[in-house]
């Protein structure tokens, strides 16, 4: 089975099937700068992931996916390589803090949530996919129905009358003919907008409720039911007439449409299936959790933790409104600085569950200095992007990106190593002035050089106080 890449025309060419690890890295790096060894561990799984699907069923089965564990600083690309590993392979993808979960009986989000989210995000991406494969259908089906309302059908005709010497003399045909004339030329008026601020009478469904109460001990979140499918059945959907322009309702009219026309059951099953084989959770703050029994305070509940996130990563069913979901073959891959902890803190049992261990290395000012210009969507990039829109045009010199680079290295060296998101905070700083007053200086030219990052960055950088606070 042929899984294509999401992106342009040119980039769907390449099925990702056929992709070998060294192409998956490849695409990597055109995101994230540096860290081989930890790409190279995502890439090794998710090729594994594709070799498993070309088994027979009953060995697919039993191979379970090689979860990983990521050591490194903040800000080196952690969560950015498994975010784009899951843009990769179009599969669900969430992002989930290790050290939010609470153990059993205590005041927390359930472990089991996790699971239950990570099939809200694969049924929003599949119907998304549905919604494509409908929208023109859907289009044409409103157009339909409100060229009904603009011009309700003609009374039927009379019967033939057939007292004038036997010949049958019958209107109907004019009519019909004027009626689909008229019809057709306030379809090419609605399609050019010309009907637009004309008001209609459309009938819509209200959304309003009676109140009423739940009384339950579990969040709502871990109840086996969906309150909002739930209500209309109880209560019926309550319609009324509304008066809006045509453009809203050919709006609210093709948003019908496109509810009736996806089958949800269907959605349902493929986001299941989609979970189950090719699912990707991305746990970070692992360290946070690790460490054992101190027996008092507020890291009592550490080990019980770990104990609960067990069982979903070494394979279990989790109930869901949309029915029941393994988690055998969901790969989960962790993170954390472990600058206290080390992974040989987890509870063994979750330590085997984890075997592929990569670390992440700090980022040098060679680093940060790619990071600026090499990914597709760059800082540099996106700073020149936003400037165009107000007719500005500006231009990095190569000193002006060595010094912001080396001021960014400067700043995590002397405070807190917050890694490629100090770059963020340097370039605003930079760029404060010419931001502010961008929509006076439309069809400018805008150099920015090495003497004004040092300008705007020296003082700031000096006083170690006052960089602490803004830089």
């Amino acid at each position: 089975m042929a899984i294509y890449l999401p992106g342009n025309i040119a980039e769907e060419q390449l099925a990702l099937d056929e992709l070998t690890p060294r192409e998956i890295v490849g695409e990597l790096d055109k995101y994230v700068v540096g860290q081989k060894d930890a790409k190279r561990a995502v890439a090794i799984a998710l090729r594994n992931r594709m070799r498993r699907q070309k088994l027979a069923p009953d060995l697919a089965e039993e191979i379970i996916p090689k979860n990983i564990i990521m050591i490194g600083p903040t800000g080196v690309g952690k969560t950015e390589i498994a975010r784009r590993l899951a843009k990769l392979t179009n599969s669900p993808f969430l992002k989930v803090e290790a050290s939010k979960f609470t153990e059993v009986g205590y005041v927390g989000r359930d472990v089991e949530s996790m699971i239950r989210d990570l099939v809200e995000i694969a049924i929003d991406m599949v119907r998304e996919e549905k919604l494509e494969d409908i929208s023109d259908k859907a289009e044409l089906n409103a157009e339909e129905r409100l060229l009904d309302i603009l011009l309700p059908t003609s009374p039927a005709p009379k019967p033939a009358d057939t007292t004038s010497g036997g010949v049958v003399l019958d209107g109907s045909n004019s009519v019909t003919e004027s009626h689909s004339r008229t019809r057709d030329k306030l379809r090419q008026q609605l399609r050019e907008g010309k009907l637009d601020e004309r008001m209609v009478e459309i009938e819509t469904r209200e959304k309003s409720f009676p109140a009423f109460e739940i009384i339950s001990n579990q969040g709502v979140e871990e109840m086996d039911i969906n309150v909002k499918d739930m209500l209309p059945s109880i209560f019926g959907q309550r319609s009324k007439k509304r008066k809006m322009k045509v453009s809203e309702a050919f709006e609210y009219l093709i948003q019908e449409e496109e509810q009736r026309l996806i089958d949800m059951d269907q959605v349902t099953r493929v986001a299941i299936d989609r979970v189950e084989n090719s699912g990707i959770i991305f746990l970070d703050e692992i360290d946070k959790i690790a460490g054992r029994e101190s027996g008092h305070g507020p890291d009592v509940s550490r080990e019980g933790v770990q104990r609960d996130i067990l069982p979903i990563v070494e394979g279990t069913t989790v109930n869901t409104r949309y029915g029941m979901v393994r988690t055998d073959h969901i790969l989960f891959i962790a993170a954390g600085a472990f600058h206290v902890s080390k992974p040989s803190d987890l509870i063994p049992e979750l330590q085997g569950r984890f075997p592929i261990r990569v670390e992440l290395q700090s980022l040098t000012m060679e680093d940060f200095i790619r990071i600026l210009t090499e990914p597709k969507s760059s800082l540099v990039k996106q700073y020149t992007a936003l400037l165009e829109t107000e007719g500005v045009k500006l231009e990095f010199t190569r000193e002006a990106l060595d010094e912001v680079a080396r001021f960014a290295f400067r700043v995590n060296e002397g405070t807190e190593n917050i890694g490629a998101r100090r770059l963020h905070t340097i370039m605003e700083r930079v760029l404060d002035e010419i931001s502010f007053n961008a929509s006076d200086k439309k069809g400018e030219h805008i150099t920015v050089d090495g003497d004004y990052v040092r300008k705007m960055l020296t003082d700031i950088v000096k006083d170690q106080d006052l960089s602490r606070y803004i830089l």
